[in-house]
């Protein structure tokens, strides 16, 4: 265990967090009183590497192979229709 004042921790903060991700345990104090413990994250707190396309196969969910056809009378609707439909109930 080791211990560094506050302001060594600042300096040298990225040697510090590979002395800790190795192993070691390294306190560090304020004006002599420990203030904080930097240790490593075990393993199994540590998360993989997220991958594409893992929700449709860990749920259970897939795209179509084929998508239907788009018919004329749903072209016409995006292409001509009004940008806000009316109000009718």
């Amino acid at each position: 265990m080791k211990q560094v004042n506050l302001y060594e921790a600042k300096t040298h903060l990225s040697a510090l967090v590979e002395e800790a991700a190795a192993g070691g345990e390294i306190i560090i104090a304020k004006n002599g009183k420990p203030y904080a413990r930097l240790v490593a994250i075990p393993e199994a707190a540590k998360r993989p590497p997220r991958q594409f396309g893992q929700w449709g196969r860990d749920y259970g969910w897939q795209a179509p192979e084929v998508f239907p056809e788009t018919t004329p009378e749903e072209i016409a609707l995006w292409e001509d229709g009004p940008v806000f439909p009316p109000d009718d109930p």
